[in-house]
């Protein structure tokens, strides 16, 4: 009997995630990987002064690298990339389902990405989320930033320290975290109550804030999945805030004022 179409596509994007590999670039983020013991490392390449202040964590991580004449370092990553003469090739961290990432802090707060596609974006966001206690980030498996060089080298080691999961679909997450006790808020510039006023006497309550991409925002079905619109108290506009300052204030702002 033939499979289904989509049952064969199924298969071959779980062959294709399977064989997936990212190069890491630039000093700090091949650092901090090398010094992940989750990271799956594969191939490192550097050059000889790359080498040496990387040294004791390419030890470590008890891998043998590639060194290379900085005339002939050409790593698999854009040309333009600022490599600083390291680049590594890895395995995709895997953070576990939805539920392991949301359950466990005492007052959780997550971010949810609703179409955020610039991994620059996407990797200033996962550094806000570090800093200020973030349980997670969540993106999408499509129309959102997957695991690059860029996000990694935006994230400053965030990228191994903070969970980033990427679920099938937003809707249904919100949906899961509904019934797991969160609440879910939606950041819209238009709405009329703020994310302070919204969360007055519920500090404790676990917490979701979703943020749509600049321009379009949220998508119709994840503005009415959520549990209700906020915006953040300031003077100007929402719109002028570039949605990794507006994640990073959104947290504070559920973190410190709720």
């Amino acid at each position: 009997m033939k499979k289904p179409k989509w049952v064969v596509e199924k298969e071959q994007a779980k062959k294709a995630d399977a064989a997936a590999t990212v190069w890491l670039f630039g000093l700090h983020a091949v650092r901090d990987a090398l010094l992940n013991p989750k990271r799956e490392k594969l191939r490192l390449m550097v050059t000889l002064n790359a080498h040496n202040k990387l040294e004791d964590a390419i030890l470590t991580a008890g891998i043998t690298p590639d060194i290379i004449d900085p005339r002939k370092f050409k790593p698999p990553i854009d040309p333009g990339s600022v490599h600083q003469g390291a680049a590594l090739e890895v395995k995709p961290l895997d953070w576990g389902s939805l539920a392991d990432v949301a359950i466990g802090a005492e007052a959780p707060r997550l971010i949810l990405l609703d179409r955020v596609t610039d991994p620059h974006n996407v990797g200033a966001i996962l550094r806000s989320a570090e800093v200020l206690g973030a349980s997670a980030v969540i993106g999408t498996r499509h129309h959102a930033a997957p695991e690059t060089g860029a996000l990694a080298k935006t994230a400053s080691g965030a990228l191994e320290r903070q969970p980033y999961v990427r679920v099938r679909n937003l809707a249904d997450a919100i949906v899961e975290l509904q019934g797991m006790g969160y609440m879910v808020l939606g950041l819209d510039g238009e709405a009329d109550a703020t994310i302070e006023t919204t969360l007055n006497g519920q500090k404790d309550r676990a917490v979701a804030l979703v943020l749509g991409a600049e321009g379009p925002g949220l998508r119709q079905k994840t503005r009415e999945t959520c549990d209700a619109l906020v915006k953040i108290d300031a003077a100007g506009g929402f719109g002028s805030l570039n949605v990794s300052n507006a994640a990073a204030i959104a947290l504070y702002a559920s973190k410190d004022h709720a």
